[in-house]
């Protein structure tokens, strides 16, 4: 009666995981580090408790589905169209650069059939969506143009990895039928031919399913429940939505439980429901998703880096030099600035829950051995833990690269061209009689700024990352710049030995106070506006020389405030007064 292996497997695995995930996040680590470990300490390897592991495995499952439900439900390809043409032949290049040192190194130097070596390096390809956006949140990197390329570089690894969840089972089916083939080499291949039209005939059928019918029959299911107006049941119809897709693509199609899932999320985005069925899965699948980890620790034996440390090196090599290496090195290839290519690289110094999927989707089919999996997990710790510490080492890295102006101007040799191409400078100066402001940034912020501006007088150029902004710009007519404003030669073209006022409308404090101090030693007299985040920038900004920092904390706080009085019939003039003595106070006007 006491023998309850899945509740002792659930409460061991979740405590294991809280403790080390505090102990990871206080550390400034990601807490999916915690997660491994924490299996790791219940796992068959190591004394004390163990749980069970064929449970811990079928709640990892389910795990899987979640996790996958969604990224389909997230999924949107205009993100990906923002920034197709970087993140597109990027993640193709380091993904093919990712398998192929993969298959040549464990191939050639342990032994490995050509076949596993590959399928590791595509494990070992696709980066950790999760620890990326965390890094760039942090770094208040992920509104940026830079973050958008690297959120896109990840958004294209995603679709390899479904597409390679496809192919996994057809390519172990042809193995199995071409070695399973006793007759000459022709009938050996025509079976194995065949068993792949198969598949992808089963495949084509999946797909027409779950878009045709699917996008007519799940929106309509889940507004029909949806107007039941019960929470527990919208919840309900989400969770049967996506395990039953998954499940029934794995027994009647022969596709994986994650491409399954992968589509119903998809099918489900469709729907005008699509956000709160979001929220209601959040909580489940975050749950689920700390059980995946554990499970996937409870698989690593400690003693496996003692006992193959060239492995672990060799699986370290590719995730920490490898790929980053060719990250940074298409990157600014295709013409963008070398530290768009250094945040992209960095961001993808890492491995995490992608790379397990497919390598335990691989492992069932044959494709990968044991040892395959000991590798993935040693390098997703170590890499995962070293992320968060070499984003913070970003700003040391690209001032070392400045100090060596050969090395700079290589990295940022086919962005000067690009931004030659596109770039469109002021053409006034003193005599045309209107002061010079420059723009940096051109979102809905900087869209404001430069209406307001150009209404009272001034004369505005615009300094943009996205290309596309500028292109747009400059066939309207308008001065606008391609290029990263924190450079010298990007601020001289815009003008700025003759600009009254820069103003960033970027909240990235980091790069702020680099502009801030570029811009000074061009143009002592220049009036700097500078948009950040946070009260704690405040500081940093002002002693760089920034005239004034709008800081949005202490904006929205005056502006809750502002509302709270006029709710309650304060006087205008006693709000104004309040506003202003808070202002100087917080902004130092």
């Amino acid at each position: 009666m006491h023998d309850l292996p899945l509740i002792t497997t659930v409460a061991g695995a979740f405590a294991a995981a809280w403790v080390l995930g505090i102990l990871t996040h206080r550390l400034g680590l990601s807490p999916i580090v915690g997660y491994l470990l924490a299996g790791v300490v219940i796992g068959p390897f190591t004394p004390g408790f163990v749980g069970d592991v064929g449970i811990a495995h079928q709640l990892a499952e389910v795990g899987v589905i979640l996790l996958m439900f969604g990224v389909g439900l997230h999924f949107h390809f205009h993100e990906l169209l923002a920034v197709r043409r970087v993140a597109v032949p990027g993640a193709v290049v380091q993904s093919l650069v990712a398998t192929a040192l993969g298959g040549a190194l464990f191939f050639t130097i342990f032994d490995w059939p050509l076949s596993a070596g590959l399928v590791l390096g595509m494990a070992m390809a696709v980066a950790s969506t999760v620890v990326l956006l965390r890094v760039l949140m942090d770094g208040g990197l992920l509104t940026t143009e830079h973050g958008r390329v690297a959120v896109g570089w990840l958004i294209v690894e995603d679709i390899f990895t479904v597409l390679l969840l496809v192919l996994v089972p057809v390519l172990a089916r042809a193995m199995g039928a071409g070695s399973g083939a006793g007759g000459a080499p022709e009938e050996a291949t025509a079976s194995a031919l065949t068993s792949i039209g198969w598949a992808v005939g089963k495949l084509a059928v999946l797909l027409a399913l779950v878009f045709l019918a699917g996008s007519r029959v799940v929106p309509w299911i889940l507004m029909r429940v949806a107007r039941l107006r019960s929470r527990e049941l919208f919840t309900l119809t989400v969770l049967v939505l996506s395990i039953a897709v998954a499940v029934g693509s794995a027994k009647v199609f022969g596709a994986s439980v994650a491409l399954g899932a992968f589509l119903a999320g998809m099918v489900v985005g469709q729907s005008p429901l699509s956000h709160q069925a979001a929220s209601d899965a959040l909580p489940m699948r975050d749950a689920f998703a700390v059980l995946f980890f554990v499970s996937v620790g409870m698989l690593f034996d400690p003693t496996f880096l003692v006992t193959n440390p060239g492995m672990v090196a060799a699986g370290l090599g590719i995730v920490l030099l490898a790929k980053p290496a060719a990250a940074l090195l298409i990157v600014a290839l295709l013409g963008y600035p070398a530290r768009t290519a250094l945040i992209v690289a960095v961001g993808l110094a890492q491995i995490g829950e992608f790379s397990f999927i497919l390598a335990e989707v691989s492992r069932e089919h044959g494709l990968i051995p044991e040892e395959g999996t000991h590798v993935l997990i040693a390098a997703a710790m170590v890499s995962i833990t070293l992320n968060p510490i070499l984003f913070k080492s970003l700003g040391g890295i690209e001032a070392w690269l400045r100090r060596r102006p050969r090395l700079w101007g290589l990295l940022n040799a086919r962005a000067d061209r690009r931004m030659r191409s596109l770039s469109v400078p002021p053409e006034g100066g003193p005599e045309s009689g209107k002061p010079l402001a420059i723009i940096v940034g051109y979102g809905p912020v900087g869209r404001a700024v430069d209406a307001v501006l150009r209404d009272t007088g001034l004369e505005t150029v615009i300094v943009d990352l996205n290309a596309e902004t500028v292109r747009g710009l400059t066939r309207q007519g308008r001065p606008a710049i391609y290029g990263d404003a924190t450079r010298a030669d990007i601020l001289e073209q815009a003008g700025i030995r003759r600009a009254a006022h820069l103003v960033l409308t970027l909240p990235d404090a980091e790069n702020a106070v680099q502009l801030v101090l570029a811009a000074r030693e061009l143009n002592a007299d220049v009036e700097i506006t500078i948009r950040a985040r946070y009260l704690q920038d405040r500081e940093a900004l002002h002693a760089a020389g920034a005239a004034t920092a709008v800081l949005e904390e202490a904006e929205v706080g005056i502006a809750l405030a502002t509302q709270v009085m006029r709710r309650r019939g304060v006087e205008e003039a006693t709000i104004e007064k309040m506003g202003r003595a808070l202002r100087q106070l917080w902004l130092r006007e």
